[in-house]
């Protein structure tokens, strides 16, 4: 797998106006023909919850970057307040037995895919960024956030244990001590503090600006030759993606555990029912 993204980064003739979009219209890649950088913008509404779909929506999509030799990745939101609400309920409660595996694959694809990438990688965080939310962007190198708005991994208010690649993810953005007791108390920092702590990298005004931004961190590597960059991220990030690559089985049967659990299936319903109340109102 490495060998193939490194080939990936062997020049290429750009071509002009380059736009993808997957099929099922989950996701839209536009790649800018003066940087070279894909925008890779989630469009899922209401909330872009991470159904089985949009994360084959989204691993196609990486690939697809991959595979057009675009010099780095912006992952964004189509939502104006919502960057993705995270994982999908309903893909949880009550699961068909095949597609809640397929579920839970796809979501191992698209977190090895883009904390792996072979390209430099940004989130523009233009909404809330709860569990799965979160997840997306601290996979990523750089994040920028608008204000106003919260992160963070709050599994645990759930009722829900986070996985070891969900926690190595949150320990590769946060000193441990304060990684620890986030996904413990199921913290969701605003925008202020996500930057006081270094959950994000900087803060943005607009969408726009966070583009903006995130195309800087990018052309930080302008300089940088695009193999050795790759090689040394895939070996900082080895530990962590070879551990979930070699337990793959073992995690989804660990997820199929816990998630068909009877107190786990009461407190997904009693959440959903809470939703249910609010959209209501």
């Amino acid at each position: 797998m490495m060998r193939s993204k490194l080939l990936s980064l062997l020049p290429r003739a750009m071509s002009v106006g380059r736009h993808m979009s997957t099929a099922t219209k989950l996701t839209t890649v536009e790649v800018n023909d003066k940087t070279g950088i894909a925008t890779l913008t989630m469009n899922r509404p209401p909330v872009n919850g991470l159904n089985l779909e949009l994360l084959r929506d989204i691993h196609q999509s990486i690939e697809e970057i991959e595979d057009n030799k675009s010099r780095g990745l912006i992952l964004t939101s189509s939502n104006s307040t919502i960057f993705s609400a995270g994982l999908d309920i309903f893909e949880m409660y009550k699961p068909d037995k095949d597609r809640v595996r397929a579920f839970w694959t796809a979501l191992q694809d698209v977190w090895l895919a883009l904390y792996g990438s072979s390209v430099p990688t940004a989130a523009a965080i233009n909404g809330h960024s709860p569990a799965g939310g979160c997840l997306l962007a601290t996979a990523c190198e750089y994040r920028v956030m608008l204000p106003k708005y919260t992160i963070g991994l709050n599994e645990t208010k759930l009722g829900i244990v986070a996985p070891q690649w969900f926690m190595a993810t949150f320990l590769s953005v946060l000193p441990r001590l304060q990684a620890e007791r986030a996904l413990n108390q199921g913290r969701m920092f605003t925008t202020e503090e996500a930057l006081k702590i270094g959950l994000v990298d900087e803060v943005a005004n607009s969408k726009e600006e966070a583009l903006e931004k995130c195309a800087g961190f990018i052309g930080t590597f302008a300089k940088v030759n695009p193999i050795a960059r790759a090689l040394t991220k895939q070996q900082l990030r080895a530990a962590e993606l070879n551990q979930l690559q070699d337990e793959r089985v073992q995690d989804l049967e660990k997820f199929i555990f816990f998630v068909t659990q009877p107190a786990v299936q009461k407190g997904l319903g009693i959440y959903l029912e809470s939703l249910k109340k609010k959209s209501a109102k």
